[in-house]
């Protein structure tokens, strides 16, 4: 988890069965690319270029399909490294909505302040919530992103919660367009491990994630296996000094129906 343990700190001081997706025409497929590489976009913030091997940056932002033109919810975008990514990747016909829990501003608002200081991503809008409420008018959202995060629902610091889970997952499916998707990076948790693992070492076992989602409604259209490091255990902390930075990853990308 990215921010699991500032969450921690902030709530104490305060309180997979595939489906197949119809190929764009070529021209069309062009249209929807951005102009510029967001990797390589002249105006990145220099630290963030050598975080992009590590996170395997461009497989990401592949497999999440987002497009010229796109609106994109970004769920727990911390400090916002992948919120400038999405940025110049929608361009400035598409729109970011850069959302995370109040808490979190306590650690990454200067970040964040940073990242839009004087309009320089002029499509992106913060948003402060909890998971289960999300910033967002029903049927608008073209993608919903959210790495790193959805064991968070199972963080459970001082008996508090981010979000109820079910509801979580319902809001995500509210807020996103018909054939829209939602696509999901998180720390492995073993095959079969509880749902309590998202407090106790900051991982989730994928199969929560997809059973969760299709309650929800959604359909698991792919699995990437891009982050995965087979020499992760996937039974330390994440913030363990022995695994942190190189956990053993899923990738998931539902869609909605429609």
């Amino acid at each position: 988890m990215k921010f699991a343990a500032a969450a921690l700190l902030a709530f104490a001081l305060s309180a997979c069965a595939s489906t197949t997706q119809t190929q764009a025409p070529p021209e069309e497929a062009a249209a929807a690319q951005p102009a510029v590489d967001p990797l390589a976009h002249p105006e990145r913030f220099a630290g963030d270029a050598e975080n992009d091997a590590r996170r395997k940056a461009a497989e990401t932002l592949a497999f999440f399909q987002i497009g010229a033109g796109d609106f994109v919810f970004e769920i727990e975008a911390g400090g916002g490294y992948w919120t400038e990514i999405f940025s110049r990747a929608v361009g400035p016909s598409g729109a970011v909505v850069m959302q995370n829990p109040a808490g979190f501003m306590r650690f990454v608002g200067e970040q964040v302040q940073s990242r839009l200081a004087e309009g320089r991503l002029g499509n992106v809008r913060p948003s402060l919530s909890n998971f289960d409420a999300l910033d967002a008018l029903e049927g608008t959202v073209d993608v919903v992103t959210w790495v790193q995060g959805p064991h968070e629902l199972f963080f459970r610091p001082d008996g508090g919660s981010l979000g109820d889970p079910a509801t979580s997952y319902e809001e995500i499916f509210r807020i996103l367009k018909a054939g829209g998707v939602f696509a999901v990076v998180d720390h492995s948790a073993p095959d079969g491990a509880p749902s309590s693992t998202g407090n106790d070492t900051h991982r989730i076992d994928p199969a929560i994630v997809i059973a969760m989602a299709e309650a929800a409604g959604f359909t698991l259209e792919a699995r990437g296996a891009f982050l995965a490091n087979p020499e992760d255990a996937r039974t330390a902390n994440v913030f363990d000094p022995a695994i942190r930075g190189r956990t053993d990853q899923f990738a998931l990308r539902f869609r909605k129906p429609g």
